[in-house]
């Protein structure tokens, strides 16, 4: 088959994703066109794939697979060539105004226009669904195999100026859909209990320099890293992994954090509660002192932290691997190759 991946700008999950893909469809014969904006084409190593800048130039694809839903907007502008077309659905529409008004009116004509819709979470799935999807299924994103951490935790905590302080661990970009503010009256509360406890936020974005405002004015205890690339060396240092977004499908973070055993705290929004099932503490989306609980639950009893970095990682070692998410991509494309006029 020649297969068409399409990407809107991404500099996140999507995009590794994506790239992940290329070399295992190219490796079980396939050829592979990437279309993706210049920013995104060189953030992302996308081998051997030939790569392209406008939707139009995957006509002649057998079949068309667009990621997201500016993506999956960009191919129904070429919907006559451009077919039969796959869109998976990443992320939920989460902005207010008018601006969520455009883009989940464009999620209802994305859900119509494709052939197959599949979703990230059983959230997104029922979303599409009720937004006429003639075809839509269940496609987590597997999460990349967790590299070794390459320095020993004493070592990053002393990096960090720290010893044997509980440290709470935070890896995401500093936007409005992680709700950092509320990460930060968990500290604030977790503090007045725990007063050597540091959290570290590993990421950077629009928000750095109001969170650093308020990090400051309360004299909180929160750390701004900015961007690093030893997160597996911050998680093997990690005492919790914390969550506080508004929504998330399949947080990789989070599947990151369990694979090598970290007790995770998180919000109980989108894909989460089934991808941790019982392994996790869960709180409502903005629900700072639940999620201020379950950190000093954890750091108050090594024995619920012990079962929970067990459990993490069981439910880890069942999750499908890369190699799975593309082998299960390459069957959707023949079924649907097979039947489309």
């Amino acid at each position: 088959m020649k297969v068409g991946l399409l990407l809107a700008e991404s500099r996140g999950g999507i995009g590794q994703h994506v790239a992940s893909l290329v070399p295992r469809f190219i490796a079980a014969g396939h050829e592979v066109i990437v279309c993706a904006p210049p920013g995104t084409a060189e953030h992302f190593d996308f081998g051997a794939a030939t790569v392209v800048a406008q939707a139009p130039a995957l006509r002649g694809s057998d079949v068309i697979h667009a990621h997201g839903y500016r993506a999956g907007m960009a191919a129904l502008r070429d919907r006559s060539k451009l077919r039969p077309l796959v869109v998976t659905w990443h992320n939920a529409v989460i902005a207010p105004g008018p601006k969520g008004l455009v883009m989940r009116l464009g999620q209802r004509l994305v859900a119509k226009g494709a052939d197959l819709t599949l979703g990230a979470s059983s959230d997104l799935v029922e979303l599409a669904k009720s937004l006429g999807a003639r075809d839509a299924r269940l496609a987590p994103v597997a999460a990349p195999t967790m590299q070794q951490a390459t320095v020993p935790a004493t070592d990053i905590r002393a990096e960090l100026g720290l010893t044997d302080q509980p440290l709470i661990l935070t890896v995401g970009r500093l936007a409005p859909q992680k709700d950092y503010p509320t990460l930060l009256s968990v500290a604030a509360r977790v503090h007045e209990s725990n007063p050597d406890a540091v959290f570290v936020v590993v990421g950077d974005g629009p928000l750095r320099d109001n969170l650093q405002a308020r990090i400051d004015a309360e004299q909180l205890p929160v750390r701004l890293l900015g961007h690093r690339s030893d997160v597996a060396n911050l998680l093997n240092a990690a005492d919790v992994f914390l969550l506080t977004s508004h929504w998330e499908a399949r947080a990789l973070v989070v599947q990151e954090a369990m694979q090598v055993g970290v007790p995770v705290v998180a919000t109980a929004t989108g894909g989460i509660p089934e991808l941790v099932d019982d392994s996790a503490v869960l709180a409502f989306p903005g629900d700072a002192d639940g999620l201020a609980d379950g950190v000093r639950a954890i750091l108050a009893e090594p024995g619920t932290a012990n079962a929970m970095r067990t459990r993490g990682r069981e439910l880890a070692a069942r999750w499908p691997d890369e190699d799975g998410a593309a082998k299960n991509l390459l069957d959707l494309y023949a079924g649907l190759v097979a039947t489309t006029p």
